[in-house]
């Protein structure tokens, strides 16, 4: 009798240890900081997961992509979302990966009511022009030699350009924009997460994507560098958005088919990093594309943490989860097939 109670007090003790452990593998919490531009999605698909997965929770926040990555590498977020790409030291340096879950495009918005909704049309050479202060009026030949007679009369006022004041993602793709339009920038000041913008007394610094959208709304005359998530944004703010020329010298806008084309085009020369530019993708391609970037550590804090986080990416690149197209906010784009089994690589390489 007392072996009996004695086995059954085991079954049960064996069954609370079983019982307790489900639990804490079944509650975990992952937290995603970075990429304003991102931010729409990415909170969207934690929203949409928590349906998925009920034991996961997913918290997100809007500070930038450089402080995505430096949240990501300190081991203080799970998930850095990051506009920008990291080069492969820098992936060693901290032992991150950078995944990319989608694919994004900027535009270049404008604050020109006399244009009204007649689409204005820029070159790269001649946006560096005006973030340079060589172009200083709307009026300036540069401008009206590719808009006119399409458009009607551009005004004899100053353009105030609007930059980033954050390191940003979207400054990377910019001024990578610019430099691979225009020989000088490229020398000075070049590209990266923050640059010393050349000195024009009027421009206007703002934090986030969300902080560039007011400014550009404020101000009249305005030209900024928008990630493509705020375009609602932008037009609720009677604000519009250029067509940009492109790797054939077409003006094209960001719509899906062009956005698309420059990461399939791109795919096959993915490195294993995954670390790559697609800005000036492909000659029918909109020119200022992205893939947004999930940076994470390989090896997580312990093992539930891992499996959550190689969960939630492997959801969030499938067509049947995150990349499907009722769980993307608009202006996203599904990732081409080769660049999803490339994530897939890296997810199952988080430990």
């Amino acid at each position: 009798m007392l072996k009996a109670l004695s086995f059954c007090c085991l079954l049960a003790t064996i069954a609370l240890l079983a019982s307790t452990a489900t639990l804490a593998q079944s509650t975990v919490a992952l937290s995603e900081t970075g990429s304003s531009l991102l931010y729409p999605v990415i909170t969207k698909w934690a929203s949409v997961y928590k349906t998925v997965a009920p034991g996961v929770t997913i918290t997100t926040a809007s500070t930038g992509s450089g402080a995505g990555i430096a949240a990501a590498a300190a081991g203080t977020a799970a998930i850095g979302g990051s506009d920008a790409y990291l080069s492969d030291a820098d992936l060693q340096k901290d032992g991150l990966l950078n995944i990319p879950v989608t694919i994004s495009a900027q535009t270049i918005t404008y604050n020109v009511p006399e244009a009204g909704d007649q689409r204005l049309q820029f070159t790269g050479g001649v946006l560096a022009d005006i973030y340079r202060g060589k172009v200083q009026y709307w009026d300036d030949h540069a401008i009206t030699a590719l808009n006119l007679p399409g458009v009607g009369h551009l005004p004899h006022v100053r353009i105030v350009p609007i930059v980033r004041s954050d390191k940003s993602g979207d400054t990377f793709l910019f001024t990578q924009y610019l430099s691979a339009s225009d020989a000088a920038w490229k020398q000075q000041p070049g590209s990266g997460l923050a640059v010393t913008w050349p000195a024009v007394d009027n421009e206007i610094a703002a934090k986030g994507n969300d902080g560039v959208l007011k400014a550009c709304g404020d101000t009249k005359y305005a030209i900024c560098y928008l990630g493509i998530s705020y375009l609602v944004g932008a037009g609720n703010k009677g604000l519009y958005y250029a067509a940009l020329s492109n790797a054939s010298g077409t003006f094209v806008t960001p719509g899906i088919n062009a956005i698309s084309a420059a990461a399939t085009a791109g795919a096959p020369n993915m490195p294993p990093s995954q670390s790559m530019s697609i800005v000036f993708g492909s000659e029918d391609a909109y020119p200022i594309v992205n893939f947004e970037y999930a940076v994470v550590k390989a090896k997580q804090p312990n093992a539930a943490t891992a499996k959550a986080l190689r969960d939630f990416l492997k959801w969030a690149i499938s067509k049947d989860g995150g990349n499907n197209g009722g769980n993307l906010y608009p202006g996203f784009t599904a990732l081409p097939p080769e660049v999803t089994k490339r994530s897939l690589q890296q997810i199952d390489s988080i430990h």
